[in-house]
């Protein structure tokens, strides 16, 4: 982002260019003419797709409108090792993965090294091939048509060019090599026999011609064919120079100062050359179309002038005179590129004695403006050009040949001003705040304007040609001074309205728009402030999908929001009894009736519990089943291939894993119990071995392993395979990491601050572990594409530093250096989600320190914006994503430790979603509990399917006993401000059977029923526990 900066007093604007990192380039001033702008809008109003800026000059009572362009910039470089003297660069996709990729010639290593792009503008190390003596050149294309890229690289020491066929993977055939002539300086390709198969041209240099090799379309070549060039070529280019359809050869010859021109019949032969002088020391060209004629043009380096030569081409093989451009000293290489996006031809050129590279935009009239430059490293020798990062922009590579370096340079859209446009209001209209917006529905931005002076808001029309209609005013009232403006729909029927700050009459004001860029003449209504408003903005802050106001006042310390209402939903609450300490939860259908169910493992009494759902948001009491010894994790899955669904569960102090067989009618068989290694804590299922049947992987938190158990498809497993893991194994995660089609794993050590990826062979085994560094006590993993490379990348949350880390997979198995985000107070778990519904996976943890969850949004290049942060409850634990309110928004529950859950709604306007699943207390006597847990519960009932959805999403995850945390259930159903009904829980007396007089109550005001409901039937002093069901009619 940029600013843009009102100077009151100076007659200008300053414009602030951001790094994009909070830091910000000197400002740039531009003239307004005014000493008093005061007031600053932005928008495109010219649909060119660059902002403009209006400004209001309060003491001319005029408005000026500055057009924004394109000013090409680049990020300081950033460089990479090399071979010896890497002396050129050429770009492709060579591993197929929509990234672009980076190959070199490394001269004096008789190597090309190839640097595979990540897709955000950084490269791995480089990968070398073996050539040929001395490989200076280096040309891309698909030699064999097979549809992958090949390279052909020229052996400047020993006549040859290499020839290396690409697999479509990164890697190459081993080099065939071909005889040219002496001095191959530059190769490149094209079809100049016309069969559809790619030829090879070279430049000779030391045997003064150019060779020719005619392709047979399979990666092989017949001999050279040579014609005569000038003295010493040295650079080569290919293009139809004389519109016959057929290439032609345009040859730089750095001997005698010319230019060869060879034009081509069409069957692989040539034209003797035309020659045409230039200036001194031509040492690279390129040909392109500079003036918009539909013919090609020439540009030429000359090294000793510091210049470029551009020869305008006439269509028929001949040229203009030249005209010469300044460039750095000894420009060596020249390309072109549109940088700044207006579909004209720029040039850029590489000075190898300034170590800099020049940038000279084109006119699309056959000139170019004066150069721009960028520091590289030493002795550039080339150039090349793409879009490294995905983000629409072209960047740069250049090879620096001494420093034996790789230079990167990202290119940034550096905004520029053109002269300003004024439009005069009306005298006296004193204007005092400006906004932008289609207020008529044609797609143009119109204008708005406050008038102080006036008492009045004018609009002021866009038009498709960048210009504005007059003015049209709505009166404010007598005495008003209007004083800030905001857009919005506050009528909700699809049109523009506007809200104004009466300074003056300290009211706002709202015009209703018709669609057409007109407004009801005067305001529909007014809302008295009280104060003189200075500032008003809108948004819809309790997501209810109605726009409210925020209003800032002149001297005071608050601020107002005005805010529309609409009636609530009516909620239901439901309670389910478990066994003692439940640590985790999974849902899946048990009983085959399409409802879904819960499990839920009890640490505390060594039983499992399933809860039959109905259906309709309700279960039924829970049926038990014993397990081993402190069970703190399930997981679900068909073990038997029955079509019924199985669970397994992990018994941490006993050294084991319980499978329950299921009927399918939602019971299950006494366990059956599988060894692990010490102290299993968390389990993932899946089918590791390709047999179609499902197989168990547990991590042993002090065992430091993890155990595979293969699955035999009849419910049993065979005994288990262990593999090394770091110290404490805790978490752990599935995911195809090296796109081998075989599932691998992924597991984080809690006690040396490491992650292991161990890589799946598909036969039900595991390669070594390889690690990887996090921050402190990695609690827990996730996977997921975060720059949409499609590669699954890790993201880890770690408890001690508070802080995430997130490590970019390469799609081969091996995963980049962790980048860090810090997080709220002791993170516990992460998951990941698209919550703002952009297509980019988001960040979402767990802080256990703090009582928050932190969410950070993704860029989708692998990066993510600071953390976001919203309160929970007493120390959560773990979270779970869906869409609980069927509004495509995705939604947040969370559970504490404590026994309590709550969520939080994101991007929806419904209200809070919680779900209590069971409860524990430590009183130590009845006594000891105060009156006032005799408190309230809000819940919100949706659809009972999509609620418990929530627990399903991470089936693998642990948190300990819910606890249920009390808060009030109101409704004011006729908006009448007295509460039509309250629904409240707590302790009962000791005699239950009194329960009626308690829940209907005389001294209950009219209207309101109080229900009591015990949550503690374990203690002796209670008969039972009872539940009030309460129905509203057929709602």
């Amino acid at each position: 982002m940029d600013l843009v900066v009102t100077n009151n007093g100076t007659h200008n604007v300053a414009v602030f260019l951001g790094y994009g990192n909070g830091s910000f380039l000197s400002p740039t001033m531009y003239s307004t003419g005014s000493s008093s702008s005061i007031s600053v809008a932005i928008g495109d109003l010219n649909r060119d797709q660059r902002a403009d800026i209006v400004v209001i000059n309060n003491d001319t009572n005029s408005i000026s409108i500055l057009l924004g362009y394109y000013e090409v910039s680049f990020e300081n470089q950033t460089t990479y090792s090399t071979g010896s003297q890497s002396v050129f660069a050429a770009v492709g996709d060579f591993n197929n993965d929509t990234q672009l990729d980076i190959i070199l010639a490394n001269l004096h290593e008789n190597t090309i090294g190839l640097l595979f792009g990540y897709g955000n503008g950084s490269f791995s190390n480089q990968t070398k091939y073996s050539t040929g003596s001395q490989p200076s050149f280096v040309a891309v294309g698909d030699l064999n048509n097979d549809s992958q890229l090949d390279i052909v690289i020229a052996n400047l020491g020993d006549v040859t060019i290499s020839v290396l066929l690409g697999y479509g993977n990164g890697s190459f055939e081993n080099q065939a090599t071909y005889l040219t002539g002496s001095g191959q300086s530059s190769v490149a390709l094209g079809d100049f026999n016309n069969d559809s198969r790619f030829d090879i041209i070279i430049t000779n240099y030391y045997d003064n011609n150019v060779g020719v090799l005619l392709g047979y379309g399979n990666g092989s070549f017949a001999n050279q064919m040579t014609y005569s060039t000038g003295d010493g070529p040295v650079s080569i280019a290919v293009g139809d120079l004389n519109s016959d359809t057929q290439l032609d050869i345009v040859l730089a010859n750095d001997k005698d100062n010319t230019i060869s021109i060879l034009l081509g019949h069409g069957n692989g032969s040539f034209a003797n050359q035309v020659k045409y002088s230039i200036d001194a020391w031509p040492s690279s060209l390129a040909v392109g179309d500079f003036n918009n004629d539909a013919q090609l043009d020439i540009v030429v380096t000359n090294g000793y002038h510091l210049t470029v030569t551009v020869l305008l081409g006439y269509g028929n093989g001949s040229f203009a005179n030249q005209t010469t451009y300044s460039t750095g000293d000894q420009p060596f290489f020249v390309a072109l590129a549109d940088f700044n996006n207006d579909t004209q031809l720029d040039i850029i050129v590489t000075n190898i004695l300034d170590r800099d590279i020049s940038v000279l935009l084109g006119y699309g009239n056959g000139s170019f403006a004066d150069q721009m430059r960028w520091s590289t490293g030493s002795w550039p020798s080339s150039v090349v050009v793409g879009d490294f990062n995905n983000d629409r922009q072209l960047d740069v590579v250049v090879t620096n040949q001494l420093a034996s370096t790789l230079s990167v340079l990202l290119r940034y859209d550096r905004g520029a001003l053109k002269d300003k446009i004024e439009f005069a209001s009306e005298a006296g209209s004193r204007l005092q705040n400006v906004v932008v917006f289609d207020l008529n529905n044609d797609s143009l931005l119109d204008i708005i304007v406050a008038n102080y002076g006036t008492n009045n808001i004018g609009v002021i029309l866009g038009q498709a040609n960048g210009t504005f209609s007059n003015q049209t005013v709505f009166p404010t009232g007598l005495n008003s001074s209007p004083y800030s403006i905001a857009i919005d729909d506050f009528s909700q029927d699809g049109h523009a309205d506007i809200v104004v700050a009466n300074h003056g009459s300290k009211n706002i004001d709202i015009f209703l728009g018709n669609g057409n860029g007109t407004f009801r003449s005067q305001p529909s209504d007014s809302i008295d402030t009280g104060f003189a408003p200075s500032s008003i903005a809108t948004g819809d802050f309790n997501n209810d999908g109605h726009p409210e106001i925020v209003v800032a006042y002149d001297g005071l310390d608050y601020v107002d929001v005005f805010a529309t209402l609409e009636i609530v939903d009516f909620p239901d609450r439901r309670k389910y009894s478990t066994g003692s300490w439940p640590l985790s939860v999974a849902v899946a259908d048990f009983n085959n009736d399409s409802q879904l169910d819960i499990i839920v493992p009890n640490w505390g009494s060594n039983t499992l519990s399933v809860l039959l759902g109905y259906g309709n948001g309700s279960f039924a009491e829970q049926l038990t089943y014993s397990t081993g010894s402190q069970p703190v994790f399930a997981a679900v899955g068909d073990f038997n291939n029955d079509n019924r669904l199985d669970i397994v569960v992990v018994n941490r102090q006993e050294d084991t894993i319980s499978v329950l067989l299921g009927y399918g009618n939602g019971s299950f068989a006494n366990q059956m119990k599988h060894s692990t290694d010490v102290r299993p804590s968390s389990v993932v299922v899946d089918d590791f071995n390709n047999d179609n049947r499902l197989d168990i992987v547990v991590t042993n938190l002090y065992g430091s392993t993890v155990s595979v158990l293969l699955g035999n498809g009849n419910g049993s497993f065979e005994n288990q395979t262990r593999y090394l893991t770091g110290l404490g194994p805790d978490s752990i995660a599935v995911g195809d990491f090296n796109n081998d089609a075989q599932l691998d794993i992924v597991v984080t050590n809690l006690y040396n601050n490491t992650i292991s990826v161990l890589l799946g062979y598909g036969n039900g085994s595991f390669a070594n572990q390889m690690k990887y560094s996090t921050d402190d006590t990695p609690y827990s993993v996730a996977v997921g594409d975060f720059n949409n490379d499609s590669q699954l990348d890790i993201v880890v949350c770690n408890h001690d530093t508070s802080s995430v880390s997130v490590l970019l997979g390469y799609g081969d198995g091996t995963f980049a250096n962790q980048t860090k985000y810090s997080t709220g107070v002791s993170p516990t778990f992460v998951t990941v989600d698209d919550i703002n519904s952009d297509t980019h996976l988001d960040i979402i943890v767990v802080n256990r320190g703090d009582k928050s969850i932190s969410v950070f949004l993704g860029y989708g290049s692998g990066s993510f914006a600071n953390q976001m942060k919203f309160s929970t409850g007493t120390g959560s634990l773990w979270v779970a994503i869906g869409d609980f309110n069927n509004d495509t928004q995705r939604d947040i529950v969370i559970s504490n430790d404590d026994g309590t859950t709550c969520s939080t709604a994101f991007y929806h306007h419904s209200s809070i979603l919680t779900i209590i699943l069971s409860s524990k207390m430590s009183f130590s006597t009845l006594e000891s509990l105060p009156n006032e847990i005799l408190t309230d519960i809000i819940e919100k009932y949706i659809n009972g399917i999509d609620l418990l959805r929530a627990f399903s999403f991470q089936l693998n995850q642990r948190f300990d006993s819910l606890i249920i945390q009390c808060q009030r259930l109101r409704f004011d159903f006729i908006q009448c401000h007295q509460d039509d009904f309250r629904l409240c829980m707590g302790l009962l007396p000791a005699y239950i059977d009194k329960i009626e007089e308690l829940a209907i109550s005389e001294e209950n005001t009219p209207g309101q029923v109080y229900a009591f409901l015990s949550f503690f039937p374990s203690f002796a002093v209670f008969k039972r526990l009872q539940t009030l069901y309460f129905h509203f009619d057929s709602e």
